[in-house]
């Protein structure tokens, strides 16, 4: 995982997605690292898909690893995913759900920086707006995460 820790289980998934993000879903199991720990979902909100549900967890685990449980001076802000590719196993009568996402997220610090340059140069002459985008795009940290679900 490079340079970002694996989430514990000390918790409950249910409870920690819940304290973190006020949001209460209707899963168990662990942080998906492996087939051997997915997060199990074991229904679905009424307003909700499956892949929907899926992204939305994936978003919150890394927003806890990579915000949330690191140092103020090491977080990372803007932080999106992208759905690469999926597949699905059943195993000991199981459906189990391998979904590959990048993850792309700037240090929150730069991010901050950048918005600001951005809010103060923008429509200014002398603002080279292609040289800001590509110091933003020097400045993103893309990695790509497997999220394993079992559906229930």
């Amino acid at each position: 995982m490079g340079e970002f820790k694996a989430l514990p289980d000390t918790e409950p998934i249910r409870e920690v997605i819940k304290a973190a993000f006020d949001a209460d879903l209707d899963i168990e199991g662990s942080w998906g690292y492996d087939k051997t720990h997915p997060t199990r979902i074991l229904s679905l909100p009424s307003n909700a898909t499956l892949s929907q549900v899926q992204h939305m967890l994936a978003s919150m685990r890394a927003y806890l690893e990579m915000h949330l449980t690191l140092p103020k001076e090491e977080r990372y802000g803007s932080i999106n995913l992208n759905e690469i590719s999926r597949e699905e196993y059943t195993e000991n009568a199981r459906t189990l759900h391998k979904v590959v996402y990048e993850i792309n997220a700037m240090k929150e610090r730069d991010y901050n920086r950048f918005i600001d340059e951005y809010k103060g140069g923008y429509g200014k002459e002398d603002f080279d707006l292609e040289a800001h985008f590509r110091a933003r795009k020097e400045a993103t940290l893309s990695r790509e995460v497997v999220y394993w679900f079992e559906v229930v």
